[in-house]
């Protein structure tokens, strides 16, 4: 069996939730330290690892990230971890490389720093890395993500894999309370919230920008049948292919929702939460991993960039430090039938590809 087999197989028996990824960050911290690297566990407090490999001589440190947390998946009315993302396999790919450059001397200049990332799921883990100084002397920082066979095959990889700004937006309707013989006398918060996702759905932006909102979830209830509720809660699931697409976004949502409750005479409480930007890349970057994923693969295996829906928290290390020169790419791998999916799987010797493609890249910027 190949070591990267047998990293994720190893990886994958021990989900962890998000900040409880105990055993996983153990196991790579070890591992890194077996390999050469010096080690950093508990990072800003949390479970995040960091190994640097520092060549002594003058040159750019690049990082190379790897989300550990499992996804939560309700099985028999109790809530489990699973690796139902990948996150097993992109900690397993980043693993092999870190200990296959060390191991072939491929850090001669600059240095080699080991981002393992925990909490991605929960969109907070990037923060608390970058928070605790992770990419303060970064710069350059690549990244990956296994893709569904919709995207991409295990006969191709993209150098760039465009996710969207994701956000939260929350609206908190008052009313009037009433007996329900007498509504007359309330302001019922189920009219309120219902006029607000008819206006937040009437919202119209330019049709050339990639864009959705849409409410998710409706929280309403008095506590019986026969009376007028004065709170009900919306959230609404809002995403971007831009960021700045985001911000027009979440301003007119806003001033929906508030006009909608304004018509029944309701007030309400618009915020958002829980953002994550957009994808913002380096052209540098895309042309290296494209000349990586060519040499690996050859000429045809090379994808053009890819969009998607999805949220990757990872695009954080960009928007808290401009500077940096950040790739990220999808690796094909027949995942079927997707992410997130309780039965989700994949076709595990795509790993060595994904693994080859971080060994060419590193190899082209700190070798000698």
């Amino acid at each position: 069996m190949s070591r990267i087999i047998e990293l994720y197989d190893f990886l994958h028996t021990i989900p962890e939730l998000g900040f409880e990824e105990h055993k996983t960050a153990a196991f790579l911290a070890g591992e890194l330290k077996k390999a050469g690297f010096a080690v950093m566990d508990n990072v800003g407090g949390t479970t995040g690892v960091i190994g640097v490999y520092d060549s002594g001589v003058d040159g750019p440190a690049v990082a190379l990230r790897a989300d550990m947390d499992a996804l939560g998946h309700m099985v028999d009315g109790k809530l489990c971890a699973m690796h139902t993302c990948g996150h097993d396999a992109h900690s397993a790919m980043v693993l092999a490389a870190a200990e296959e450059l060390i191991k072939t001397n491929s850090v001669q200049k600059g240095k080699l720093k080991i981002i393992f990332q925990p909490a991605e799921e929960l969109g907070t883990g990037a923060l608390a890395m970058i928070k605790a100084g992770a990419i303060d002397d970064v710069d350059m920082i690549l990244g990956v993500h296994l893709r569904p066979i919709e995207e991409t095959t295990m006969e191709q990889s993209t150098p760039a894999l465009y996710h969207a700004a994701s956000q939260r937006l929350k609206g908190v309707f008052h009313g009037v309370p009433a007996h329900g013989a007498r509504p007359h006398l309330g302001v019922n918060a189920i009219d309120a919230a219902a006029a607000a996702i008819t206006a937040v759905n009437a919202i119209h932006l330019n049709p050339n920008e990639s864009y959705s909102i849409k409410a998710t979830r409706f929280i309403c209830d008095s506590g019986v049948t026969n009376a007028i509720p004065s709170e009900a809660t919306v959230i609404w699931d809002v995403r971007s292919e831009l960021n700045s697409t985001m911000e027009k976004l979440i301003e007119k949502a806003k001033a929906a929702i508030e006009a909608g409750a304004a018509t029944v005479g309701a007030t309400v409480e618009a915020t958002h939460y829980q953002g994550i930007p957009a994808a913002e890349y380096s052209d540098e970057m895309i042309d290296l991993l494209a000349e990586a994923i060519t040499a690996v693969y050859g000429p045809e295996g090379l994808r053009e960039p890819v969009k998607t829906a999805g949220g990757e928290d990872f695009h954080f290390y960009i928007k808290e430090k401009p500077s940096l020169k950040a790739g990220y790419f999808g690796l094909g791998c027949d995942l079927t039938p997707g992410i997130h999916h309780p039965d989700m799987n994949f076709n595990k010797s795509s790993l060595e590809k994904g693994k080859d493609i971080f060994l060419y890249a590193v190899r082209k910027v700190l070798k000698g």
